[in-house]
């Protein structure tokens, strides 16, 4: 396992990081443990839940664990949330409001067990509440010791770029990561969210790197999901669906992870999260797992290591083909500038 820091922070954290959503979901609480147990085992270290999954089972599993376990254990631990999403039937129950984000930091570290969390994410934008309000409470509980850094989950470029100046000009605490979806299959954030990033120097946490599955070989074209898969329980299952996804593109995607996979000898989702965890500004590539054999697999991507030409074959393959303007070719020249000289 190797090591980087947490965006731009001093804080080192595990290149692979434990995701949690399926705790207490698809899977039970002593299979949830031997994840957390071997997770931590092989040299992982990020761990991140919210308090959204499983209506907050996934944080109290996590607690139970900590609880359960010598501390020479659970201090290897690097202990991530976040909270915006809806968690009570009132009109304050959402959102990254003052009131609502204060509730539900003290409600994940209750239901964890902890009297603080390394990192603390807002899970989504919040287009009803000021900007200032959510930076003003998120630096609060920094100063209080409640959280070690925060960031966000879900924003686009441009309120990532707002939020960091935002922050800067009022002397906040600045963001240090952000979580969106990136995988081979999902690259438009590279369009503006990774530039963001960069120049604000945070780092990134793919979440869903495997695409919902489609990376590891478990569907095949033209044969409809069936059985114990995310997909074969439910086809329309929201940006993962058969019918959303399955396009000519995803399909040229899974052939040539599929190539690279069985000319190194190492399995798809191992190709596809090396690929991930090598783009520019990766922190740490979010793994959720069922169960403690796909969270192995998925492990062993720590041990691969593209070569530039397996990058290329896989970059083209993946490719989103924009048009001209602004992101293809022709916009992209308009924005670049060759010194003289050299």
């Amino acid at each position: 396992m190797r090591y980087r820091t947490l965006g731009n922070s001093g804080c080192s954290v595990s290149e692979l990081c434990l995701g949690t959503m399926t705790f207490g979901a698809e899977t039970d609480e002593a299979g949830s443990h031997a994840q957390l147990d071997r997770f931590v085992e092989s040299g992982g270290t990020l761990v991140d839940t919210a308090d959204v999954y499983s209506a907050g089972v996934s944080e109290e599993i996590i607690g139970r664990w900590y609880a359960d376990r010598p501390a020479e254990v659970t201090d290897r631990v690097v202990l991530a949330t976040k909270g915006r999403f809806a968690t009570a039937s009132e009109p304050n129950g959402v959102g990254t409001s003052t009131r609502h984000l204060r509730r539900a930091l003290d409600a994940s570290l209750t239901r964890l067990g902890v009297d603080h969390v390394d990192l603390y994410q807002a899970h989504a934008w919040d287009p009803h509440t000021p900007l200032e309000e959510t930076l003003r409470t998120l630096d609060g509980f920094v100063r209080s010791g409640k959280i070690g850094y925060y960031g966000f989950s879900n924003f686009s470029g441009w309120q990532l770029t707002k939020a960091v100046h935002l922050a800067r000009a009022l002397g906040l605490a600045a963001p240090v990561t952000l979580q969106p979806q990136y995988s081979l299959i999902v690259r438009e954030i590279e369009w503006e969210v990774v530039p963001a990033a960069l120049d604000a120097s945070m780092g990134l946490l793919p979440w869903s790197p495997l695409g919902g599955g489609w990376l590891t070989g478990k569907y095949q074209r033209d044969q409809r999901p069936t059985g114990t898969t995310r997909l074969g329980e439910d086809p329309g299952r929201g940006m993962e669906a058969w019918e959303r996804r399955g396009t000519e593109r995803t399909w040229a995607v899974v052939e040539a992870v599929q190539a690279v996979a069985e000319a190194r000898g190492v399995s798809m989702a191992q190709v596809a999260l090396s690929w991930v965890t090598d783009r520019p500004g990766v922190t740490s590539t979010i793994l959720g797992a069922r169960t403690v054999e796909q969270l192995e697999d998925n492990l062993g991507a720590a041990d691969v290591r593209l070569t530039p030409e397996e990058t290329a074959r896989l970059d083209d393959a993946s490719d989103l083909h924009a048009t001209d303007y602004p992101y293809g070719s022709l916009g992209i020249d308009q924005r670049s500038r060759e010194l003289a000289g050299g």
